[in-house]
């Protein structure tokens, strides 16, 4: 397989460049979509005119760049993934090996500049890894996370030396990233923090727990989030972010947490007694004392953006595997789908919600790209995309009959897994609140 770093490079020279097809060696994509030609198109087709939703060729927000891009994503995920998330699930954890098969293939950070070891793509170029997961069933690999949310606070906000010390490793997959936000008693509530790092001559002590955190019985970097002043009015006020080398004495790992899903992704406690780290480890150096919470505010709707991406692809995995379903399977005397109008019309509704939830999704992608996006749209999306997941993971389930029940089929674990996402990332409660200020 080509290198889709090299892919997304070229295809950014490319379209500097003025030019409008890639060069055959690097492989093109077969694609579902009504039409797809040499020749510019007035309108790619939108998902829900294509064969199938997850058809490649598809989105007006994409080109054939980036259908070249997704083809090689998605067969990555069904060659390296899909065969062995079975025994992921039963260790609680993917291998160190998937992620360095990752970096060496360019899928991890993408966004990152070459100068640091990345692809130097788009967040288009990112969000196609976030859909290309969800369609392939996958939800074990915590990349998202490391790529689109860990390694974005280091190119935004760190020093050089910050960057050219962890970037080219997260890039790589020598080094896997976690971010250290909840603890035991504040979850949504950032400000509730109890995590402290105080300041001796040239390093910072810190002590306190982190709990249900991504990556953390893997990672080798924790962007942990610490308050540094208590003195302040306002715990906002007070919060700082240390890039934390787990390998440091005072940092222990708890336990794998049982889940009800997402069961090959390690999700963790993690504790911090008299965890001593240089000032250097301070993201943004001394410019970036006590600014945390601003640092947080700013990357918290890229954050929830993409939360949303992988609720509304979920969404059509789930629809695509249950028209695929009902149309096989027989019952008297004919399939589902030709014996059942409740069954056409629930398909029906389905198609209906997952197109609207597409287009309002694919809006926020191209305003982001744009740096348009701000915090209520980013809420908008990410309770409106999960609640929607959940809903059609429910329904589909159904019509699968006693079969969605069970673990073999993707829908029943596509049920399960779903069911975090309108919990993290702020609960979409939360989310409902943030969208009530503006109203």
């Amino acid at each position: 397989m080509h290198s889709i770093k090299s892919a997304v490079c070229l295809a950014r020279h490319t379209r500097q460049a003025g030019v409008k097809n890639l060069p055959g060696r690097y492989g093109v994509a077969a694609t579902g979509a009504r039409y797809l030609s040499t020749e510019d198109p007035p309108l790619r087709p939108d998902t829900c005119h294509s064969d199938k939703m997850t058809d490649i060729g598809t989105r007006r927000i994409f080109n054939e760049d980036h259908d070249m891009l997704r083809g090689m994503c998605r067969k990555w995920w069904e060659q390296e993934c899909v065969p062995h998330h079975e025994q992921w699930e039963k260790e609680g954890r993917v291998s160190r090996e998937l992620w360095q098969s990752a970096g060496a293939n360019g899928l991890l950070a993408m966004t990152t500049p070459e100068q640091y070891g990345g692809a130097g793509g788009t967040i288009l170029d990112a969000s196609i890894m976030w859909d290309e997961q969800s369609y392939s069933g996958c939800t074990g690999p915590g990349f998202a996370i490391h790529s689109d949310i860990c390694a974005p606070y280091v190119v935004n906000w760190g020093t050089e030396e910050q960057k050219h010390e962890w970037l080219p490793k997260l890039c790589a997959g020598d080094s896997i990233a976690a971010l250290g936000m909840t603890e035991p008693g504040a979850g949504s509530d950032l400000q509730g923090m109890r995590t402290t790092a105080v300041r001796d001559g040239d390093d910072w002590v810190i002590n306190g727990s982190k709990v249900f955190i991504t990556n953390g019985q893997l990672s080798d970097l924790l962007l942990l989030v610490c308050r540094t002043n208590t003195e302040v009015p306002k715990a906002a006020h007070g919060i700082s972010i240390f890039l934390v080398d787990t390998s440091l004495p005072g940092f222990s790992r708890g336990r794998n947490l049982r889940k009800v899903g997402m069961k090959a992704q390690d999700t963790s406690e993690l504790f911090f007694e008299d965890l001593r780290v240089p000032h250097s480890a301070l993201l943004g150096g001394d410019e970036g004392e006590n600014k945390g919470f601003y640092m947080m505010m700013k990357e918290l709707p890229q954050e929830r953006l993409l939360i949303a991406a992988m609720g509304v692809a979920c969404a059509e995995a789930c629809f695509e595997w249950t028209r695929d379903y009902v149309h096989d399977r027989k019952a008297f005397g004919t399939t589902l789908f030709k014996g059942c109008q409740t069954i056409r019309h629930k398909l029906a509704e389905i198609k209906t919600e997952v197109a609207v939830a597409r287009a309002f999704y694919d809006n926020c992608l191209e305003l982001h790209s744009q740096g348009r996006l701000d915090s209520q749209q980013a809420s908008m999306a990410k309770y409106y995309c999960t609640d929607l997941q959940n809903k059609v993971a429910t329904e589909c389930l159904q019509l699968f009959g006693g079969w969605g029940y069970m673990l073999e089929y993707p829908i029943a674990r596509a049920f399960i897994d779903s069911r975090v996402q309108s919990i993290y990332g702020g609960a979409n409660e939360i989310m409902k609140e943030l969208i009530a200020r503006g109203i």
